[in-house]
Parts: structure tokens; sequence; C-alpha cells
């Protein structure tokens, strides 16, 4: 049964013991249930990357859209918030997000809330349930991006 669009994370679902999965763009974030260590299900994870790989299936199935990368909010920004926004997301994209894909997570621009100074964002793979993740968010992120723009007083995380 193909279940979300993505024959791969459907073989990985099938994988006693792996409660999430992350197709990145060049790599996988999978998250394993507290009951199974790593060294047991590691074999079994492998077993299913290559098979798929090996059957020449297509990570996600032909009739899955993929995934709006962004998430991004619905919102059409005026004024200097057009500035902003867009200063924000090529730092974004050219220094966060690097950082965090080789942790095998991933952030991207949600919204940008000009009157509060606010800068909203989605986290994805292991940054979504890395326990460290809100103090990257808030020491990291939110110190980079006030440093480069002065507009932001916080950084906050879309649940």
């Amino acid at each position: 049964m193909l279940r979300f669009g993505a024959p791969l994370a459907t073989a990985l679902f099938d994988v006693e013991g792996v409660e999430r999965v992350y197709l990145g763009g060049d790599f996988i974030t999978i998250t394993k249930s507290e009951a199974i260590e790593w060294p047991h299900l590691k074999p079994h994870v492998l077993a299913a990357i290559m098979d798929h790989f090996t059957s020449g299936r297509p990570v996600l199935g032909d009739g899955a859209a993929p995934a709006d990368e962004t998430d991004e909010a619905d919102i059409v920004y005026e004024g200097d918030a057009v500035g902003i926004v867009k200063e924000l997301k090529e730092i974004i994209d050219a220094r966060v997000r690097p950082a965090v894909a080789r942790d095998g997570g991933d952030i991207t621009f949600h919204s940008w809330d000009h009157e509060h100074g606010i800068v909203r964002l989605n986290m994805r793979g292991s940054c979504a349930g890395c326990p460290s993740s809100t103090l990257t968010l808030k020491q990291g992120i939110e110190n980079m991006l006030r440093h480069y723009v002065p507009e932001v007083l916080s950084v906050e995380q879309v649940v």
C-alpha cells in the first residue's frame, strides 16, 4: 500500500521502530521509537533504502506533488516589509539552512510580523524533534537575524 504519495517513506515506515521520516533534497532523517536501539534498527533501515533504490522506484509517487518546500504563510507584504522579508529569506537560505541540513534538519521562512518584529520559522526533520532546537532557534538563529536585520526582535517556531 502506498501511503503519503512517497514510496521511499512508505518503505521506511514499514520498518518496525520508525516513527518519523523526513525526505530532504539530499538526505533522509529518521526518528525512531524509544523502544528500539539504533544498532538494531539501522540494518533494517539501510536495507529498506537500498532495496528501494536498487528496484528503481521513485522517491515520490507519480501522482504526488512535492511538498511545499517553504510552507510559507499566505501574506502579501507591503512597503519596508517587502525588503525585510527578502533579506530574511536570503539569510535563512544562505546561512541557516545549509548548517541545519548537515544535522539532518531543515528550517524555512514562514512569516514576518512587522508590527512586533517577529520572524516565524518552520522546523523539519531532526530539528522538529530535537530537544536543543529551541536553544538553537533562540540563541543561534535569532541572534544572527537580529545582527543582520535590526528590525527583528524575536524568532519563533511555527507549531
